[in-house]
């Protein structure tokens, strides 16, 4: 396992009121989530406003799954964004980070499926 903990799964427990089955539900759902797919789409077009619209989702997507480091990436892949300015460098760590995470999604649906 990576030494980056890309989920806080104990926070992301307590958030349904540490029902573990329904957490690994729903974080089977964020794994066929798309807003990824239509993020690196809108940014190769240049399309700012979807692409801010995807990035945001899955900012909101990784708060509320308790997923920090994807929280952290998007923020700034977000502010990139919005100044039309994104760097390959940041996209390019936000999509390892976003790869990362989904490991360690299988992982914890695999211990509490």
């Amino acid at each position: 396992m990576s030494s980056i903990a890309y989920i806080d799964e104990e926070d992301g427990k307590k958030r349904l009121m540490n029902n573990s089955k329904l957490y690994a539900k729903i974080l089977a759902k964020f794994k066929s989530d798309t807003n990824l797919d239509n993020l690196l789409s809108c940014v190769a077009d240049q399309d700012w406003e979807q692409a801010q619209a995807a990035i945001h989702a899955i900012k909101g997507v990784a708060a509320n799954l308790s997923l920090p480091e994807l929280f952290k990436q998007s923020l700034d892949v977000e502010i990139q964004i919005k100044g039309k300015a994104l760097k390959n460098e940041s996209l390019e760590n936000f999509k390892l980070c976003f790869s990362q995470t989904l490991v360690q999604v299988e992982e914890v649906i695999a211990a509490n499926a």
